[in-house]
């Protein structure tokens, strides 16, 4: 490791702030939405498409940045991805209308997902298998602070300065992200040659048929419903069953983030001494466990205060935390020469399956004025994460 940019001193925080441009550049617009409406005297469904069609992107786009990735290398196309980014955070402050707004906010998530998959990838070309799951613990575990702190921040540039403000702070920061890239980020893809688009595809489609690769995918798809179930379903139950305020959904909020991150730090730390296997396995038991404390809480109409709801699922997410950087860094070390693939379809399924499982959890609570809907769908997601690692091969012995 010649090259003093790939210290994880140095590489490691620039690799935090080039992900966390993605859930950022989510959250920041989520107070804005009701003034967004007002504004463009638009319907607020209307609306909501500048944030699901986001998503949307983002989980699309992750399939492009890594195949990507793997044929042209790392550090152009995050260049490139945030080049995208800045532009369409500035065309999106600068919208007249909202459907100029929704396109925008479109091309924007395809340039901001890149971080996503190609911090992964960085990770894997640079560290070994055991190391990159302690690498990516540590990652996650600081990103995590942007989606916590982005709707706050959001919220305060909306009520002082107007919402295109909050487009223009994303553009600032993907400026300061894109000078840290250029200057500070290397090509760490070992391959010379390129892979051509029909390589591309054929090692795609290995991954695919490969049993280590869709094991450790199901644990990171899955595990995700657990968290993904929750934010689509937790608001309606604070709010509307429970008789809460939003603030108080809010600030209750900070014990799953709490866990989750706890869980990244104890990966970060151990995952090099015990193994990412052990780590998915421990985190299965604990997530199996708080997960039947929770349902059986909402099954005995004991769940009448939000402590009821998210002490368990802290636990949830904790364990969420101690698996999931482990199954990301066995999935992208199955195939040296397609770690971005494997890091592009691993963030897809994530992300795709979590906005379906949003999507029905938070109809289904809507629907019943229940909690029961949404905790059996994380405990669902719990028993299926262990059941995927059924199709690990054992390589911790």
């Amino acid at each position: 490791m010649s090259d003093p940019r790939l210290s994880p001193r140095v590489l490691v925080p620039l690799l935090v702030v080039l992900t966390a441009i993605g859930p950022m550049a989510l959250n920041l617009p989520l107070p804005a939405v009701p003034a967004l409406a007002r504004y463009f005297d638009a319907d607020p469904g209307i609306v909501q498409l500048t944030i699901t069609l986001y998503l949307a992107g983002m989980a699309c786009a992750q399939l492009v940045h890594g195949p990507l990735s793997d044929r042209y290398g790392r550090r152009p196309v995050m260049i490139c991805a945030l080049i995208i980014t800045g532009s369409m955070s500035l065309a999106a402050a600068a919208a007249t209308s909202i459907g100029w707004l929704i396109v925008a906010r479109v091309l924007q998530s395809l340039g901001a997902s890149a971080g996503l998959v190609v911090g992964r990838a960085v990770i894997r070309d640079v560290f070994d298998r055991d190391r990159s799951a302690s690498m990516i613990g540590w990652v996650t575990m600081a990103m995590v602070v942007a989606p916590m702190l982005s709707p706050s921040i959001g919220g305060l540039l909306n009520e002082t300065v107007g919402w295109r403000w909050i487009f223009v702070a994303t553009a600032g920061v993907t400026a300061l992200a894109l000078a840290a890239a250029f200057f500070g980020l290397p090509e760490t893809r070992a391959t010379v040659s390129s892979p051509t688009i029909s390589e591309i595809f054929r090692d795609a489609r290995l991954l695919m048929t490969d049993r280590n690769f869709l094991g450790y995918l199901g644990i990171g798809a899955v595990s995700s419903v657990t968290f993904f179930a929750f934010v689509g379903g937790a608001p309606h139950v604070v709010v509307t069953v429970m008789g809460e305020s939003s603030t108080s959904y809010g600030l209750w909020f900070i014990a799953n983030a709490g866990g989750y991150m706890v869980g990244n730090a104890v990966s970060g730390r151990y995952s090099m001494r015990v193994g990412g296997d052990r780590l998915i396995a421990w985190g299965c038991v604990l997530m199996i466990i708080a997960a039947l404390v929770q349902s059986g809480i909402a099954f005995s109409g004991w769940m009448t205060h939000p402590a009821m709801l998210f002490l368990p699922q802290a636990g949830i997410a904790f364990a969420n935390g101690l698996q999931l950087p482990a199954a990301v860094a066995g999935a992208v070390s199955v195939n040296p020469h397609a770690v971005g693939s494997a890091s592009g379809i691993v963030g897809f399924s994530q992300m795709g399956l979590g906005a379906i499982a949003a999507q029905i959890a938070g109809s289904l609570v809507g629907a019943y004025v229940s909690a029961t809907p949404m905790v059996v769908m994380v405990l669902i997601a719990a028993v299926g994460t262990w059941a995927c690692t059924l199709l690990l091969k054992r390589q911790d012995a």
